[in-house]
């Protein structure tokens, strides 16, 4: 992150190419991204199958940056230690998978990484502005989970501003971020409803020029959405 900048960049590996995956992952870092998010997916809460602990695990050394695994599964409570042990700093599951989505919360705390809760598009902000002080990131899923390379959800932004407003309200120490469709083309909107964390994916991997050029560019256009 540059100096002054409030905005962060996470890249999504779902476009990557897996059998050079160890490569990319040190490629995303050298293009001056913060984080890696690792789109965990069971097949039945989403309609893919991605990786498991052992893939994150296995990457973990090739790069300084931070890990974050964004759980798409049914049941993410049996195996919260296992992203934790595998090199994720911080777990996000999805408020519409946890029973008890306070304790949930509250486990992956006690195993020592940051607490994320996801919304879906359907999802209003209400199902988790009572747990909002206990998670340290709050993701607003900008399309339907399950697959990488779909449309940006602009509908969204009225929740993202609104979530915003609540965070800051409460004085929360809660990171914002977004996910889905996010590129030079909708990161400013992104930005501009309240969303300082953006998670991309095919508009970082392709495109004209670098991974850093392409990363500067989503940069400069959070920026603009911001002034």
């Amino acid at each position: 992150m540059a100096p002054g900048d409030t905005t962060m960049l996470v890249a999504s590996v779902l476009p990557a190419d897996f059998a050079e995956l160890g490569r990319q992952v040190q490629e995303i870092e050298k293009a001056g991204i913060e984080r890696i998010q690792w789109d965990v997916m069971d097949g039945v809460f989403v309609p893919n199958l991605t990786f498991g602990p052992d893939v994150i695990r296995s990457c973990r050394d090739r790069a300084g940056i931070g890990f974050e695994a964004h759980l798409m599964v049914a049941d993410p409570d049996p195996l919260l230690p296992l992203w934790i042990d595998a090199g994720c700093e911080i777990v996000i599951v999805h408020a519409e998978t946890c029973r008890h989505l306070h304790r949930t919360l509250g486990r992956i705390r006690e195993l020592g990484a940051r607490s994320g809760v996801a919304l879906n598009p359907a999802t209003p902000l209400q199902a988790v502005e009572h747990v909002l002080d206990l998670t340290d990131l709050l993701l607003v899923m900008t399309v339907n989970p399950g697959f990488g390379g779909q449309a940006y959800l602009s509908g969204m932004e009225p929740k993202i501003a609104a979530a915003r407003a609540e965070i800051d309200r409460r004085g929360l120490d809660v990171e914002l971020e977004v996910d889905g469709g996010i590129g030079p083309d909708t990161i400013g909107a992104a930005a501009r409803a309240g969303a300082r964390v953006f998670c991309t994916g095919s508009a970082l991997f392709r495109g004209p020029g670098t991974m850093a050029d392409r990363a500067a560019a989503m940069r400069a256009a959070a920026r603009g959405g911001i002034a």
